[in-house]
């Protein structure tokens, strides 16, 4: 008998996250993915507009 694999019900979560996570003393953001420790915290109770506005603003951020 083989065993099936349970497909994970939980939706997948767009982000920018590059598993560098090492914040700047004085930006206070991510070096990796740009983000402040607020809005990571946040990412997961965000919806997907409030996300897509953050991804778009991270470019211009240094």
């Amino acid at each position: 008998m083989t065993r099936q694999r349970r497909s994970d019900p939980r939706p997948v979560i767009e982000t920018p996250c590059v598993r560098l996570c090492v914040i700047d003393p004085e930006t206070r953001l991510c070096e990796g993915c740009r983000r402040s420790l607020d809005e990571i915290a946040a990412w997961g109770r965000m919806t997907p507009e409030q996300r897509r506005a953050i991804m778009d603003a991270l470019p211009g951020r240094v």
